[in-house]
């Protein structure tokens, strides 16, 4: 007994140690906010105010030293994070975090994200490549001044961060490419799904390409007409023996950043955005909103920041690792962006013969690169990657696959991975902005626009594939399916002053009927989109209250629809159990938003998850885990409603007893109480967001993060959300005083939980409110709580 005590004080005393420890490294590495530093690489002196919530004005003399003090300021606040991009991207991370690591390493490896940085920076606009050697000078500065007190995660894994390079910054922004458009494995999902199900018509019903809901930007009305019919991809004699497994495929999915979220079956990447002109506005100026959905992180995925030197003022959020704003405005402009969903990558099935593989030239040697991957604490592990003319083979991704896979992706042209955000970030006017994003590679973009004079525009940006034959959402296995270039800046959909006023993108179809040029088969569900022309049209005069309510709509109405198919299939039922009538009546008389107190939201959502495989899973068996459509709630609305018997499971004579049966099941897999009335939607539905390294810290996780608290809306929704998944900021622009403009990101500007900024802006982004973002000298001087100049 005694010696367990002795133990259990050695661990509590070890505990309070260690905290004591972290706390101390944190504390010490709090930047200097206040005062003068002097920065090597300045050639004049840099002025930062930070206002209150932690937000860099920085005044510089000339473009050169702005970029220097950019990368200087980031780097205070986020040293670690954009080690850690980096090291993601370029497959490094098991130098650091050992043997766990070198799965993803390898993955990248393969994928050779390194190489295309490595490219690109050899082909870069001269220009360009100079503002990542001033961002790293300043990066580099604030590594030389902090080696004695760098923040406490270095210290934690016991390791210095290398000197960034200019290669770092491209690293970081493929990283988000990457992470916005990975969408190889559905397509080998997609090939294993139709060999299993054989019949066209059943594919046909699972992967429609957009829907009769769909509003393009450039169209003046609702576009009502019935859904493209998806093109079939027979499968030749080489595609029918597949040899990979579920799991195999499952697995991929869960390593690579993906534009399918996979603990939410409606939430991906993407993002709302819109703009109002001056005819439908309170002030008579233009509105313009845009929120961006990603993962939640800690540190946030944006950095919100002021850059100004002479005529040039932006303001926006930034991505830690790259020079300029990605998002936000300047004097004269606003712009904001969404995931067009474009399908850059394609997987081909390559003939090979020993060591060649076959091409239109006729047999060709495969292309080695040599990788090695340190592992600390492991043995280094070394990879022979093989590419071919399309790109590297991925077959190793896939153990048991006998094919020779291999990827083609935009990436890989290093004339499309560019970085022309100073040239956004300069544009006056429409002119100037379209000419910035034509230089705009990827991942390809909506972007909406407002500006000064009450002008609004959309444009698509980004290179996209010309595919003359048509799409394939399956791995190719012909000639007949080669890209032919990238298709035209000027044949993107765009659109200048709709005579209606007002514009919206949410990553549904933007194509209208009889567009010539193939974009996709895969758009985003068109709910989000519907509900934001449906409220921005409704109101006559929009004020900026109007473009922060619309942000956290969490009405549904996919939602409300299925309650309601719900409650008919209970009351016409044989012979529905007590607690079936119950959850009928809960659902028969709701409104659609999805709040946290909703108990019909809980019933709707969790006869959602018991549905799909309950559908599938007779006709797929295990595959049916592998489906993945970015518009399956869409095919779920159709199938519920038209209810067809091809889709009917054999055990149920009807429709009404198969769709009772869901919500009995979905409330039984998910433990409803006996009392459905306390089975509130934001409790089982929370959101959390956690520190990647402090949250596996038990005694740290609490102070170091949010904690689930209960959360309305859902993937759905405008407020589109799930546990780790939601609004990565909110943007609105108000032109009719750019002070009054509002900006919050999720929890804070500082990556050091001892600073007052690193959860300050949660209160905020969880309400569902927001505050000003200023801009003018007189409103940043006012605003400012530190002064740091930054002197050569």
């Amino acid at each position: 007994m005694a010696s367990f005590l002795v133990l259990v004080a050695a661990i509590v005393l070890g505990c309070v140690g260690g905290t004591f420890w972290l706390r101390h490294a944190m504390r010490t590495s709090l930047p200097q906010l206040d005062g003068q530093l002097h920065v090597a690489g300045l050639s004049h002196p840099v002025t930062v105010r930070r206002d209150g919530h932690g937000v860099p004005h920085i005044a510089a003399a000339n473009m050169d030293d702005l970029a220097v003090a950019q990368g200087y300021v980031t780097a205070q606040d986020r040293l670690w994070q954009m080690d850690m991009l980096r090291r993601y991207a370029s497959g490094n991370l098991a130098e650091i975090l050992g043997p766990s690591a070198v799965e993803h390493d390898r993955a990248q490896r393969i994928l050779e994200i390194g190489h295309a940085a490595d490219a690109a920076l050899a082909v870069m606009d001269p220009a360009d490549r100079q503002f990542l050697d001033d961002y790293a000078r300043g990066v580099n500065a604030c590594i030389a001044q902090t080696q004695t007190h760098l923040p406490a995660e270095f210290r934690l894994l016991h390791y210095r961060p290398q000197p960034w390079q200019p290669r770092d910054s491209v690293l970081v922004g493929l990283n988000m490419v990457e992470t916005l458009s990975t969408d190889f494995p559905t397509k080998l999902a997609r090939e294993k799904i139709a060999e299993r199900l054989h019949r066209p018509i059943l594919i046909d019903d699972l992967y429609p390409v957009g829907s009769w809901r769909d509003h393009p930007p450039i169209s003046t009305t609702p576009d009502i007409t019935a859904p493209q019919a998806v093109p079939q991809v027979p499968l030749d004699s080489s595609q029918t023996g597949l040899r990979k497994s579920v799991e195999e495929i499952l697995h991929l999915q869960q390593l690579l950043p993906s534009s399918r979220t996979l603990n939410c079956a409606d939430c991906a990447p993407g993002s709302n955005n819109w703009a109002v002109s001056g005819a439908h506005t309170v002030t008579g100026m233009p509105l313009l909103s845009n929120d961006m959905h990603l993962d939640h992180t800690i540190p946030d995925t944006w950095y919100e920041a002021q850059l100004s030197s002479g005529d040039f003022n932006v303001a926006g959020v930034t991505l830690p690792g790259v020079p300029f704003v990605i998002v936000g405005h300047n004097g004269h402009i606003a712009w904001g962006f969404t995931l067009l969903y474009a399908d850059v990558q394609d997987v081909y099935v390559e003939r090979t013969n020993g060591n060649t593989y076959k091409t239109a030239q006729g047999w060709q040697p495969f292309q080695h690169d040599e990788e090695a991957i340190g592992v600390r604490g492991g043995r280094d592990v070394t990879l022979d990657v093989l590419r071919t003319d399309h790109g590297p083979v991925i077959t190793p991704l896939l153990p048991h696959e006998k094919r020779t896979l291999a990827l083609r992706w935009t990436v890989y042209d290093p004339r499309v991975v560019t970085m022309p955000f100073y040239q956004v970030d300069s544009a006056q006017n429409w002119e100037q902005f379209r000419a910035a994003l034509a230089l705009f590679g990827g991942p390809p973009q909506n972007v909406v626009y407002a500006d000064t004079q009450g002008n609004i525009g959309y444009q698509a940006a980004g290179k996209i594939p010309m595919r003359p034959n048509g799409l394939m959402g399956v791995p190719i296995a012909d000639a007949n399916h080669e890209w032919q270039g990238y298709i035209p800046f000027d044949q993107l959909p765009s659109v200048y002053n709709p005579p209606g006023g007002i514009l919206a993108t949410a990553n549904s179809r933007v194509t209208p009927d009889g567009y010539p040029y193939p974009i996709t088969l895969e758009w985003a569900a068109p709910y989000r989109n519907e509900r934001i022309w449906k409220v921005l049209a409704s109101k006559p005069k929009l004020s900026a209250a109007d473009m922060l309510a619309l942000q956290n709509d969490v009405y549904s109405t996919l939602d409300q629809e299925l309650a309601q198919r719900f409650t008919y299939a209970i009351d016409h039922a044989a012979h529905p159990s007590h607690r079936l009538r119950q959850a009928a009546d809960r659902m028969r008389t709701w409104d659609g938003n999805v709040t946290v107190p909703s108990v019909a939201a809980t019933i709707v959502d969790a006869a959602r998850d018991a549905l799909w495989p309950m559908m599938l899973q007779p006709k797929l068996g295990d595959e049916w885990k592998l489906y993945r459509w970015a518009s399956s709630s869409f095919v779920e609305e159709q199938i519920v409603a038209g209810q067809p018997r091809r889709w009917l499971p054999s055990q149920y004579s009807n429709w009404n007893e198969f769709l009772a049966a869901a919500v009995d099941r979905g409330m039984t897999a998910l433990h409803a109480p006996l009392d459905l009335d306390r089975w509130r939607y934001g409790k089982v539905h929370p959101v959390e967001v956690e520190h990647p390294l402090y949250g596996g810290i038990p005694w740290m996780r609490g102070w170091t993060g949010t904690g689930a608290q209960p959360q309305s809306g859902d993937g759905t929704t405008v407020k589109q959300v799930s546990r780790t998944f939601g609004p990565s900021e909110r943007l609105t622009v108000d032109f009719s005083n750019l002070d009054r403009s509002t900006l919050n990101i999720v929890i804070g500007q500082s990556g050091d939980p001892l600073s007052p900024n690193y959860l300050d802006q949660w209160p905020f982004w969880y309400a569902g409110k927001t505050f000003s973002l200023p801009f003018s000298d007189a409103a940043v001087q006012s605003a400012a709580a530190h002064t740091l100049t930054l002197a050569p």
